[in-house]
């Protein structure tokens, strides 16, 4: 083998060790955004817990997203109120690279309920969302997003690959 040859294995060695905790903490954190069946939905820390705010609303042409209300809300006074920006997580405690939270709770827009709820963050980079009413679970899977902050003020955003 040659110098060149053996730095070259070096450098390209090196690369992979700094570069792999950099890819693999975007993989093993919560925080970000995420793609669900219905919204954009932006977990961060909020007070030590993680909360989980609607960013956006998928509606037909022409409806602004501002204008879906909480009108299943169990609370008649939350029924006016917008669905964007309103807080679905709640009781997270939040772990620095934990993949598996519990003891949280998801609030259901559709449904107007709060349930008991799981939070896991799968090898393939989703993250499991589940709600709980006794011992009976429904989940759904959510997908990374990637956001970017255009000059003009707009967002734009695709799905982390």
């Amino acid at each position: 083998m040659t110098k060149l040859y053996k730095y070259k294995i070096c450098c390209i060695l090196l690369t992979t060790i700094i570069a792999f905790p950099l890819a693999s903490k975007e993989v093993t954190s919560m925080i970000g955004y995420w793609l669900t069946s219905q919204s954009i939905v932006h977990i961060k820390i909020c007070k030590e817990e993680l909360c989980g705010t609607i960013e956006h609303i998928f509606v037909d042409e022409g409806v602004d997203p501002k204008s879906i209300l909480d009108k299943n809300n169990k609370k008649k006074a939350l029924r006016e109120r917008s669905l964007i920006g309103v807080n679905l997580l709640e009781g997270f405690k939040y772990i620095e690279g934990e993949k598996e939270l519990s003891g949280g709770k998801i609030y259901d827009p559709g449904r107007g309920k709060i349930f008991k709820s799981n939070l896991y963050l799968l090898d393939s980079g989703n993250l499991k969302v589940e709600g709980c009413l006794l011992r009976l679970c429904g989940h759904e899977e959510w997908k990374p997003m990637e956001v970017a902050f255009n000059e003009d003020g707009s967002r734009s955003a695709k799905i982390k690959e």
